[in-house]
């Protein structure tokens, strides 16, 4: 991302203004997810197209209305992919809403991905914050804070994002197991570790030697198979710490998908909601304030 600010970028930020209840719609792949925007809310699209690839550097300046599935593709042709999941959204609606890829373990964490934004504030100004490379970066690490935020804080126009490898072997692996953990910390790097209570799944990535030796070590704890890809997953997305998912209780979930290691979980029920203490409320409501006095940014949300 340049110091030099697209005319996209402007127009975006002239539809949104400094007054009014405004919010961005992407693939609306989770629209609904942590309320809907009130009734009165313009709705609009981001700046989509031009998507600037440093492979030698491993970033992407990418605009916030171009879907994942186009950006993957473009990056393909370098042999290289972002943590953003392939889910059929925008790349900026996958920033806001902050749900890491399925092989978040090989991936890595969609907020660690980020490493500039430009956003459009309550006052519609554009904001620029972050850096290209990670050493320049000090202070506050406001990019970070609006991984998540589902636009509440500041509606994304332009991201530039860290790239990674695609791997040159990619395996699917499943077996019966009531032990997790076991297969878990017997594998180095895993993309992705799952397991419904009584069979596990492992995706493995990387060279083909280092597949073959991971498979070894694989078959002296369980007979696994090659499989197309990753089972189906459930309804409802869980947060638990990962110590946690060992020991899920189907009688709360339903049927149930794990992601080891990670503290993800798909259930067929609903996770229940959480005590939130008083000091992360305040926190919440003060960092609202500050950055959207007024409320403007995706009322009916609640983050």
């Amino acid at each position: 991302m340049s110091g030099k600010i697209d005319d996209s970028v402007r127009e975006f930020a002239k539809a949104i203004g400094p007054i009014g209840p405004v919010a961005v719609e992407g693939g609306k792949t989770r629209w609904n997810l942590k309320g809907l925007p009130s009734p009165q809310t313009r709705i609009l699209n981001a700046p989509s197209g031009a998507i600037f690839h440093k492979p030698e550097e491993m970033i992407v300046v990418v605009k916030a209305g171009t879907t994942v599935a186009e950006l993957h593709n473009h990056l393909k042709a370098q042999g290289q992919r972002t943590s953003l999941p392939d889910r059929g959204g925008t790349v900026g609606g996958a920033i806001a809403v902050g749900e890491n890829d399925l092989n978040v373990l090989g991936k890595g964490r969609v907020r660690d991905a980020v490493l500039q934004l430009r956003y459009i504030s309550a006052e519609g100004e554009i904001i620029t914050c972050g850096a290209p490379v990670v050493k320049n970066v000090s202070g506050f690490n406001l990019h970070k804070l609006m991984v998540g935020a589902f636009g509440t804080l500041g509606l994304i126009a332009e991201a530039t994002l860290r790239t990674n490898p695609i791997p040159t072997a990619s395996k699917w692996l499943t077996a019966s197991s009531k032990n997790p953990k076991e297969i878990f910390d017997s594998l180095y790097k895993p993309a992705a570790v799952l397991w419904d209570g009584e069979t596990i799944w492992v995706h493995l990535e990387g060279h083909k030697p280092d597949l073959e030796n991971q498979q070894q070590i694989l078959s002296k704890i369980s007979h696994f198979e090659e499989v197309e890809g990753a089972p189906g997953l459930p309804r409802y997305r869980w947060s638990l710490p990962p110590s946690d998912l060992n020991h899920v209780d189907r009688t709360d979930t339903g049927n149930f998908i794990a992601s080891i290691g990670v503290g993800t979980l798909w259930a067929d029920r609903p996770q229940p909601p959480k005590t939130i203490d008083p000091v992360s409320s305040e926190v919440t409501k003060t960092l609202k304030h500050q950055f959207d006095p007024v409320g403007r940014l995706n009322p009916g949300r609640k983050i």
